[in-house]
């Protein structure tokens, strides 16, 4: 008996049971494979007792349009930094990587897939650098990871944010309002950007295009005479002023390795009120909203395609690869490359010209 072992690391996300589900039917057509699941991404493997699921179709039925994640999953620690607690009450990080990687020869593991973003893809590349049969498979709300080019939970994350505004408009335009709804992305800005086209905001604040106040004000006292009007801002979580940073802070959860982002939208709406403003503004974090509930259709589908091009890819031994949207068709690349750099907005991308032409503004 062949066995192959699933992992889902890093934030949840629509689409995962998806991937999932495709992986156990694909490999129920060959002879001879099992597929196990590691229970909160390789803590499952590393705990002690370890906490394996088996995933056969009993297990999966159903499941590709729920959200989350049936084996569970973590952001924090991981085989290459996994958090202890010191005699002094202080926390510190150990390598187990060869620890996991002889308990996976112990349980008979032929292959690993591991569904995640860009810090899971980067312990993937690292287990295999150090003989680990892995796979990746891209997954993240926030389609930063390059090497494909979309991820599956993306177009949720979309929906749900332009959902948020169609319900905005109307409460800003009764009560002439600026609204202002932030959203998640992180250091990229592609669900500000495709909500604010598919939306029709007024204004959309990325991170890769630094703002100048003025100039948004400026554009929204176009949207007001005699104090009546109405605008929405969508910015996304790591936008920031010209000259300015972005608003995070650093967790003290052990084993949480990732800048905490979040307080863009209270602070634009300070920078506007200081910068001469006089419409009435409120603030929206749609916050994790955005991560969860069912996947669209769009998402099951590219996350079935995912699930069943990395069992093939095990077929195949193309292990060190990741498994890769390159429209119209699902390859492989090299983890090396998938991670080599982050998939940020280009100010010369046809979307960005799009919202241009429309006249959304970017604050530049």
């Amino acid at each position: 008996m062949k066995r192959v072992l699933v992992v889902t690391g890093g934030g949840d996300c629509p689409g995962l049971n998806a991937v999932i589900r495709a992986i156990v039917k694909r490999a129920g057509q060959e002879e001879g494979w099992e597929v196990l699941g590691s229970i909160q991404a390789f803590d499952g493997v590393l705990k002690n007792p370890t906490e394996i699921m088996l995933l056969d179709n009993a297990a999966v039925a159903g499941i590709h349009v729920r959200g989350g994640t049936i084996i569970g999953t973590t952001n924090k620690g991981g085989p290459f930094n996994w958090p202890i607690k010191n005699d002094d009450g202080t926390w510190s990080s150990v390598d187990r990587s060869d620890e996991m990687l002889l308990n996976l020869k112990n349980m008979g593991i032929d292959a690993v897939i591991n569904i995640g973003g860009d810090g899971s893809q980067r312990i993937s590349q690292a287990l295999f650098e150090k003989g680990c049969n892995i796979i990746g498979v891209p997954k993240t709300i926030d389609n930063d990871l390059s090497g494909t080019d979309f991820t599956f939970g993306f177009q949720t994350a979309v929906q749900i944010a332009t959902e948020a505004v169609d319900k905005l408009v109307t409460t800003a335009a009764s009560h002439n309002r600026v609204l202002i709804l932030e959203v998640m992305g992180r250091f990229a800005g592609w669900i500000a950007l495709h909500a604010s086209v598919a939306a029709g905001a007024e204004v959309c604040l990325i991170p890769e295009i630094p703002y100048d106040i003025e100039k948004i004000v400026d554009r929204l006292n176009k949207r007001f005479v005699n104090g009546k009007g109405f605008a929405i801002i969508v910015v996304a979580e790591g936008a920031k002023a010209k000259g300015g940073n972005m608003v995070y802070e650093k967790s003290d959860v052990p084993g949480y390795l990732n800048l905490r982002l979040g307080g863009a939208a209270y602070k634009l709406m300070h920078e506007l009120k200081d910068a001469g403003l006089e419409a009435e503004m409120r603030e929206t974090v749609l916050g994790h909203l955005q991560r969860g509930g069912i996947p669209t259709a769009n998402d099951r589908i590219l996350a079935t395609e995912f699930g069943v091009k990395a069992f093939e890819m095990v077929l195949e031994g193309k292990f060190g690869e990741m498994v890769s949207y390159r429209h119209p068709k699902i390859v492989s690349v090299p983890l090396s490359e998938a991670i080599d750099k982050y998939n940020f907005v280009k100010q010369s991308s046809a979307l960005v010209k799009t919202a241009r032409g429309v006249g959304i503004s970017f604050g530049d």
